[in-house]
């Protein structure tokens, strides 16, 4: 118990130490235009370093990188829980760090490799990471198709509800013009 309390602390102040915005870090302001933020896009993605931190080129790497940031001890108590639990209780720790980190948000190779397989949003991307991980350190398989199948189901149903509970936020009507 104690041991996975330091283990999220521990999460948690790297990723708040890390959790600053890149443009503030170099005194630049962020791009404005579609075009300057794919072209910044697309520079990140073929990054390996983002901000001196290393960057993932696929699963396999980002378990290698996972297991050199995280001790034996902490490592034997993660594998110990449920995947599920161990998703619902790391994400604001160890999700929020590979998030950040990583370039979920604005983009990175690790990311982009996620969105080709075919998750989108951040979040699912660092519990895809975590689950994954998980499975790998108990010898599992990873069963990427599935995973993959329930965020894009899970994000679908959202997507849905979203539009179900819609309110209409304004009505104009449109005269026409009389004609003469």
């Amino acid at each position: 118990m104690i041991m996975r309390k330091y283990f999220c602390a521990f999460f948690v102040i790297l990723a708040m130490g890390q959790a600053t915005n890149v443009f503030a870090q170099k005194g630049e302001s962020p791009p404005q235009t579609k075009e300057a933020l794919e072209k910044a896009y697309q520079k990140r993605i073929n990054q390996e370093y983002i901000n001196e931190v290393y960057i993932p080129k696929d699963l396999t790497d980002a378990f290698i990188q996972l297991n050199k940031l995280i001790d034996e001890p902490s490592r034997l108590k993660f594998k110990e829980v449920p995947e599920e639990e161990a998703a619902r209780k790391l994400h604001f720790s160890l999700g929020r760090w590979i998030s950040v980190n990583w370039g979920f948000y604005e983009g990175s190779r690790f990311s982009k490799f996620i969105r080709d397989i075919g998750i989108d949003d951040p979040d699912d991307m660092a519990r895809f990471v975590i689950i994954s991980y998980h499975r790998n350190l108990l010898r599992k398989p990873l069963d990427v198709k599935s995973q993959v199948a329930f965020y894009q189901e899970k994000r679908k149903k959202e997507r849905e509800e979203r539009i179900k509970k819609g309110e209409v936020i304004g009505e104009t009507t449109r005269q026409r013009k009389k004609e003469r």
